[in-house]
This record gives structure tokens, C-alpha cells and sequence, in this order.
């Protein structure tokens, strides 16, 4: 038979972690590996596919989907990496594509190192690498969680700029000093915001008066930023935005604290972060010289909430801090309209859009009442489901957060009991083989080769068992965290009206789109709730 012309991929990727292994990892290895295995196997090389710095947790890679997407063209009907955890260190996705995607598609998979060719059928070890590899990421994720709050409780920081009114101190760069030519702009805005004005006000005296933004200084210093500063007019440099006064006004940086830990990544395999409530903050105080008085700061938090709670007629702005918009991120403003007949009507729209008009976002226009009876209905709606079938609504929240979590946690049983029962098997073995040595049935030289082989594969095993276990405990979590969010809203059985303190407990933000109008003539718009520990459920 006529043997298929393959035009492979060879596919490189070196993440921050695996540089730890020096050059064995690197990519100028990985390239004269795979193009010597190529043209020793007679295969012909269409594309370098290169990920260089990106995690293996998650396959949202540039030139893995720039891959994928010659495979679809029909461009490429081979892949070659050095080793499967160079394809990737998440257990279910790379099993996906190695056992499902790639066969569907025709594709010839190698992992020259691992010695996997998928022209010769499975690889019966290949998913226990893929456990192990997942393992390794899982491991050097805990590592570097430690050893950052290590730094933290030492007193120091991570970061890529300091704040402004702040540099790095030459002789420890995880340490924060004062920087005198930029304290300045630092001590006006608490100057003004300790003598009343809000952040609404404050921002447009900065602007007004032409003070330099933080990226504006960094991009003077460091050439950082450029692309938002160069060919720009001068205004840019002085565009100064009330949600950065806000956050300035908010940070306990100012008073010589050092405040970590206030978000954090849904788990090490995913990049999206979720805001911890503030009662899991790490604060380390007087970590450096303030530059404002903590009796100032006091003063400046008060006002703040009295602001943003109050309005001029006495009510509770209760959606405060939860409302943003859909296309820029930023949050929406509260207003009033007062009509000719005396009555008033209050209303939300686009921060960026009252701030910067029509060309930085648009309106994103609802009016209060309508938000209100919206988010209402639907804590109504999951406060009854809650209270009439919770296991039902535990079910829907599980599936709703992974589709693929019901069949992860089923194979990695699976695999779990595999693994625990070829361990037993290989205990069983060692004490057969050591009965056979006593009793002179092997070789001493057989004896070492068996023993070393089978040790290795015990290692492995047990290294792929405390993985799976590490991933079904934090599944265990994520069932935990929906459990919580049940508990909480089933605390507010048949809510007749919203309060601060309830969507603050149960919403994370509530997304508001642009409006839009149908054929005939109605105006319909989207709005979704992100509620904590869950996130978003239809």
C-alpha cells in the first residue's frame, strides 16, 4: 500500500514555569528535536506553530488555534510536539483533542518523548501522562501561591508598576517608596476629596488643570503604554477617568498598608478571576511610608459611602458598585430627570459615554425602575426554586458552570480506580518477583531490570493517584461553592422589595447592554446577573 504523505505541524511551546528546566524546554530544543524527527521519519514540516510564554492550563493560545485552524482548512493532517505536556497540562482538554479531535480529523498525533504515535494505535499510558502532566501544573501553582504569600507577610509586593506617588525601591524592588515629583498629584486628590469634593468633581479639575494621568508618567519613564500615547493629541496624557480617582481614593496603599489577595483565578487551569469578599483580603500594615494621614483616609471612606448610599432626596442608591456596561466595562451612573409636572424618574447610563460622549462607548440607557423590577423577579424566581427543590437547582448550577464537569469527574473516577488497581496488581507482582529470586526461579540480572521497571511505574501511578484526587477535591470545592450560594439566597424567601445588603450578597454585577429596537418598533434589551461564587445561570 501506498503510504500517506503527511505535512505536519510541529507544534513549540515554553511557558514561564518550564523555563525552570533551563534549555531541555526551551524552544530552540524543541525545534531541532522535532525538524530531526521529521526528517529522519521522511514526514514534511508545513508550519512551526509557537507558543512561547503561555500556560498549558488552557489551549486559548494564539498559534495553538492558529494550528487548529489549518487543520480545519485541511492544510496540515499531522502534529508533532516533543512531549504531551508540551500540547497541554489540562487533563480532560488534552485527552479531547489527542483521543477525540485529532482522529476525527485524520490527524496523525506524536509526542516524540513519550513515545506516543498514534499510527500505531492507543496509548493505554498516554491518559495517566496527561493526569501527571496536570499534576505538575497543579503543583507549581500551589508553589508560587506560597511563596507569594510568603513575600506578602514579609512586607512585600509584586507588581509591574508602583502606584502613583510611588516607585520601586532600587535596593528591593518588592518594596514601595515615596517618589517626590509624582506624591503631588497623590496629595490633591485627598486634599480636595478630605474638603468635600466627589470623584465626579475631582476628575474634572484634573483634567481642567492639565495633571498627568499614571500611565502618562509610566509611558515618560518607561516607554510603556506607548500605543495609547504616541500620535495621540496632548488632552490624552490628561484624560483622567472617575473610576481611577476612585480606585486611588479606595487604596490603602496611600496610608502604608499593603492589601493582597482581593481577587483571585476560578482555579489554576483558568485565567477568569472572581473578586474575594473582603473578609479574605490579607492586610499587611505599615509595609512602607504613607503618603496620606490614616485620619485623612478615614475621613475621605466615610464620605465616600455617604455619597454613594445617599442620594439628595434621602434614598439608598442600592445598586452601587454593581452596575456596568456590557461593551466598555466601565460602571454605570446614577441620575435623576425631573419632569414638567414636578414628578422624577431616576435612571442609569455609561459612565464613559457621560464622561467622554459617543466616540469612547454609547449610552447604555435604563432607567431604574425597570432594572429594579428586573433583578427583582429574578431573585424571586431563584429564591422559590431554591426553597421548593434545591437539589434540583444544585444539579442546574453544577452543569450550567462546566459542561464538561459530570464527565470529567466520571472518567477521572474511572481512571482513579484504574490506577489504584494496577498499583495493587504491581504489589502483588513485587511480591512474586521477590519470591522467585529467593527461590532462584530469576536472575539477579532480570531480578534488578523488573524491579526498576516496576518501580518507575509505581511512582507514576501514585503521582497520577494524588492528582486525580486533587482534582475531584476541588470539584468537591466548586459543588461547595454553589451549596453556599444556595444557603444564602434561600435566606430571602419571597423578597418583596431589593435592599443594599441582599445584592451585595448574592450579586458579583449586573451587566447592562445597549438597547435595541425590533421591526416593530419595541425597544428590547439584555441584561445579565452575575451572581457571587457562580456566576451567570439562565
Amino acid at each position: 500500500m501506498r503510504e500517506p504523505t503527511y505535512n505536519s505541524a510541529i507544534y513549540l511551546r515554553l511557558s514561564r514555569d518550564d523555563e525552570l528546566h533551563g534549555d531541555s524546554s526551551s524552544i530552540k530544543t524543541q525545534r531541532q528535536m522535532l525538524r530531526k524527527y521529521a526528517a529522519d521519519h521522511n514526514i514534511n514540516i508545513y508550519d512551526e506553530y509557537i507558543d512561547d510564554g503561555w500556560s498549558g492550563t488552557n489551549f486559548d493560545r494564539p498559534d495553538f488555534k492558529r494550528m487548529i485552524g489549518d487543520i480545519e482548512d485541511g492544510k496540515i493532517n499531522c502534529v508533532i510536539v516533543k512531549d504531551l505536556s508540551r500540547l497541554g497540562r489540562n487533563y480532560i482538554l488534552t485527552g479531547q483533542y489527542t483521543e477525540l479531535y485529532f482522529p476525527s480529523k485524520n490527524v496523525r498525533f506524536i509526542a516524540v518523548n513519550d513515545n506516543v504515535d498514534s499510527i500505531n494505535g492507543d496509548n493505554e499510558f498516554a491518559p495517566f501522562k496527561n493526569i501527571i502532566n496536570e499534576w505538575y501544573a497543579r503543583d507549581i501553582s500551589r508553589k508560587v501561591h506560597t511563596a507569594l504569600q510568603t513575600k506578602f507577610a514579609l512586607g512585600e509586593r509584586i507588581f509591574s508598576y508602583a502606584p502613583i506617588g510611588y516607585k520601586k525601591d532600587p535596593d528591593n524592588r518588592n518594596r514601595l517608596i515615596i517618589d517626590e515629583e509624582t506624591r503631588w498629584v497623590i496629595e490633591k486628590i485627598f486634599g480636595m476629596a478630605v474638603n468635600g469634593a466627589g470623584a465626579a468633581k475631582i476628575t474634572k479639575t484634573l483634567i481642567a488643570e492639565k495633571v498627568p494621568t499614571p500611565s502618562w508618567f509610566n509611558y515618560q519613564r518607561y516607554g510603556t503604554f506607548a500605543h495609547i500615547y504616541e500620535g495621540q493629541p496632548e488632552d490624552k496624557r490628561y484624560m483622567w477617568t472617575i473610576g481611577q480617582v476612585k480606585s486611588i481614593l479606595k487604596d490603602e496603599t496611600y496610608i502604608g498598608n499593603s492589601v493582597h489577595n482581593k481577587q483571585t483565578n476560578v482555579s489554576f487551569k483558568s485565567k477568569k478571576k472572581y473578586r474575594k469578599p473582603e473578609s479574605e483580603w490579607l492586610r499587611i500594615e505599615n509595609t512602607h511610608e504613607g503618603i496620606v494621614s490614616k485620619e485623612d483616609f478615614k475621613a475621605v471612606q466615610k464620605m465616600i459611602i455617604s455619597r454613594r448610599r445617599q442620594q439628595s432626596d434621602g434614598t439608598t442608591q442600592i445598586f452601587a458598585g454593581l452596575v456596568k456596561c456590557a461593551d466598555c466595562g466601565w460602571s454605570l451612573r446614577f441620575g435623576t430627570n425631573r419632569l414638567k409636572n414636578g414628578s422624577t424618574y431616576s435612571f442609569y447610563n455609561c459612565s464613559k459615554y457621560g464622561q467622554m460622549g459617543k466616540i469612547n462607548c454609547s449610552m447604555h440607557y435604563i432607567r431604574y425602575d425597570t432594572l429594579y423590577e428586573y433583578v427583582l423577579s429574578r431573585i424571586k424566581y431563584w429564591a422559590s426554586v431554591a426553597q421548593n427543590d434545591e437539589n434540583t437547582l444544585l444539579e442546574k448550577l453544577i452543569n450550567s458552570s462546566d459542561k464538561n464537569l459530570a464527565v470529567s469527574r466520571k472518567r477521572a473516577l474511572s481512571d482513579l480506580k484504574k490506577a489504584e488497581k494496577r498499583l495493587k496488581e504491581l504489589d502483588s507482582l513485587f511480591t512474586k518477583l521477590y519470591e522467585d529470586r529467593v527461590a532462584d526461579k530469576i536472575n539477579e540480572r532480570n531480578f534488578n531490570m523488573l524491579t526498576v521497571k516496576y518501580q518507575q511505574e509505581q511512582d507514576e501511578l501514585q503521582e497520577c493517584i494524588n492528582s486525580l484526587n486533587a482534582m475531584l477535591k476541588e470539584e468537591k470545592e466548586d459543588v461547595s461553592n454553589k451549596e453556599k450560594w444556595i444557603a444564602l439566597i434561600k435566606q430571602y424567601t419571597d423578597p418583596k422589595e431589593l435592599t443594599a445588603p441582599m445584592l451585595n450578597s448574592l450579586i458579583e454585577k449586573i451587566v447592562v447592554h445597549e438597547a435595541v429596537k425590533t421591526e416593530d418598533g419595541m425597544r428590547e434589551q439584555e441584561v445579565e446577573i452575575f451572581y457571587r461564587f457562580i456566576g451567570k445561570i439562565d
